[in-house]
């Protein structure tokens, strides 16, 4: 915006106050709340208790990170407290409620129904969506049943001109995969702006020419109290004040004006995301790419001639391994967000509908299904005739693979669970968002001994992490970016080290000689797990950039292959860290890859895709 025009407005404003006249209206804007902190449920009972004294706000919108976390009832804490609203409330998930969510975002649904938003109050619209990201650490991303709800509900639209003003928690930016397809859905409408929270300051700032409009957290901080946002919406501009809880308000600090506007009209030359390095590296090439049409966020499994893998539908869907075909499907009764197992000819399958489901390899059809008392988001691990799994309902259990019926459940884990356990000798060992690190008896699910000793708090659990063990050593590297080496038989530890800044990402090669570790910037590393501290093999700077994917390096057949948040998936020699190569699939997140040989890999994407690539 013209930094003239809006001084002016600013000025104007300030002489006239920010009072609702008679032909305004005013709500009250509230983000980043997360309920589960330190001081989230006191404060937004303050901001609920306080906005139901005030007799000029027309509705609320609470603009997503309503919790810390969906662990442990945060959600249902915020929920109530906002029951408690004298007024009509709008609300959309932020990462923190999406990214570690123990009910694969299912209790949300419960409690809040939809988690978007769309409205009309005296001629102005309100459209509001999440970003994400779906259970897996990375940039937000506005999964395609998002998009395509978002591209119906403007189309429908009874008047193409009529103000709209787009909520979301993210900042329509580079920290959203997809920005520029939200941007380019949205700019053919009259956007006023886009409001969103996500930096926990007050921020005027622009997407694209689009005003945006960051509000400040509930929380109070370093301060004595917290404070939210008052929107004025007056026929000619909109007004954006800071409310304390302590009754005092702040002067004005945004004001926007309310126009036509028309975005096409804008000649400037965006950003887009650079797919190049698929020329420089032309000797890998996709032999096949399927779009399920729903996000991804596991894994697939290949099976004999098959690849298996399942979406945010539930559904899961086996794809001819040669031509990308598809073979068969199945509908689980609610979201997958896990990858899939495939042994024995049997697929095993974890959903937020609480079941473990087995499925025959061949055609798809149900040969058990085990309930569970809570949504599910890990990862089965079968072997020989069983299969082990996580939960979020307190238990880890071995199940049956041939029948589905319990043989043990071990009910000390008050975290849930969502990465693949390691089965290591006669151990089961497995992380969980409670700061521990399990080591389970894999015959009869007595606990051996269980780790905490990274740094304190549920956000630095080792539970993202696939651990790796050999030479009687489990390796795992956690949010705290540590990479932690650790006694197999007692769970002490062996050694800590932050040279590298690791997160969450560890992998092994195949013959168990050589430990794999992507770092958040640039680099892999291979170690050597037999030294009695930390001893790099080989380091190499891959050049990715800040990556914080869950995706796992895998090495198969002298080639290391893994995935970033970015899109890309690389091929390194193994043995010397050397770039064989590079092909950016998408611009979204890649679940951890399926190597099949030295030369081809099965890949996942976020959006909703299934490739299988070739390097030559």
């Amino acid at each position: 915006m013209n930094r003239r025009i809006l001084f002016l407005i600013l000025l104007v404003s300030s002489l006239l106050g920010a009072a609702p006249t008679p032909d305004s209206f005013r709500f009250a804007w509230l983000t980043d709340t997360h309920v589960g902190g330190r001081t989230g449920a006191e404060d937004l009972r303050m901001a609920v208790a306080d906005v139901n004294e005030l007799t000029d706000i027309d509705f609320v919108i609470v603009s997503g990170d309503i919790t810390e976390y969906d662990i442990g009832g945060c959600l249902d804490t915020a929920y109530a407290i906002l029951s408690h609203l004298r007024l009509p409330y709008y609300v959309i998930p932020g990462n923190h409620d999406t990214k570690w969510s123990a009910s694969g975002t299912r209790r949300y649904a419960v409690l809040f129904g939809a988690d978007r938003f769309n409205f009309e109050y005296q001629g102005i619209r309100f459209i509001g969506f999440d970003q994400g990201p779906l259970l897996r650490m990375g940039d937000g991303y506005v999964t395609p049943d998002k998009l395509r709800w978002l591209q119906q509900t403007l189309e429908d639209l009874a008047d193409p001109a009529q103000p709209i003003f787009v909520v979301n928690h993210y900042p329509l930016d580079e920290s959203v995969s997809n920005w520029f397809e939200v941007v380019e859905m949205i700019k053919p409408y009259n956007i006023q702006a886009i409001l969103h929270g996500h930096g926990h300051r007050n921020r005027l700032t622009n997407y694209e020419g689009i005003p945006g409009v960051m509000s400040r957290s509930l929380l109070r901080g370093r301060d004595e109290s917290g404070g939210y946002t008052i929107v004025t919406v007056r026929p000619d501009s909109v007004l954006f004040q800071e409310r304390r809880l302590n009754g005092t308000i702040r002067a004005l600090w945004a004001a926007l004006p309310l126009k036509t506007h028309a975005w096409l009209a804008d000649s400037a030359q965006y950003q887009r995301p650079d797919f190049s390095v698929n020329q420089e590296y032309a000797n890998v090439k996709p032999v096949w790419r399927r779009k399920t049409g729903w996000a991804i966020a596991g894994s697939p499994a290949v099976g004999s001639n098959i690849v298996a893998v399942a979406d945010a539908s539930g559904t899961v869907r086996a794809y001819n391994l040669t031509n990308g075909e598809p073979v068969w499907h199945f509908q689980t009764r609610q979201a997958v967000y896990s990858a899939l197992a495939i042994f024995k000819g049997r697929v095993v399958i974890t959903s937020t509908d609480s079941s473990v489901y087995c499925l025959d390899e061949k055609n798809g059809t149900l040969r058990w299904q085990y309930k569970t008392a809570a949504p599910l988001v890990s990862i089965p691990a079968p072997e020989k005739k069983r299969v082990y799994v996580g939960a979020s309902d307190g238990k880890f259990r071995c199940l049956n693979l041939n029948t589905g019926k319990l043989i043990w459940e071990y009910d000390g884990v008050p975290g849930y669970v969502e990465a693949k356990p390691c089965i290591y000798q006669n151990l089961v060992i497995f992380g969980a968002w409670d700061e521990h690190l399990y080591a389970l008896e894999k015959k009869s699910g007595q606990l051996q001994w269980k780790w905490a000793d990274g740094l304190r708090g549920t956000l630095y659990s080792p539970a993202a992490v696939c651990p790796v063990a050999t030479l009687d050593k489990v390796f795992i590297a956690a949010p705290d970016r540590y990479l932690s080496c650790i006694s197999a038989a007692d769970g002490s530890t062996l050694w800590r080290s932050k040279e590298f800044k690791v997160r969450e990402t560890v992998g092994i090669s195949e013959d168990h000689q050589v430990v794999f570790a992507r770092t958040m910037w640039d680099t892999v590393v291979a170690i050597d797990p037999s030294a009695e501290k930390l001893k790099p093999i080989w380091v190499t700077n891959v050049g990715y950039g800040y990556d914080i994917d869950p995706s796992m390096p895998v090495e198969q057949d002298g080639i290391l292959y893994f995935g970033t948040k970015d899109g890309f998936v690389y091929a390194l020699d193994a043995v010397t860290g050397e770039i064989i190569g590079i092909h950016r699939l998408s611009v979204a997140l890649i679940n951890t890859v399926v190597p099949l040989d030295e030369k081809r890999v099965v890949a996942t994407v976020m959006d909703g895709t299934v490739a299988l690539l070739e390097f030559d």
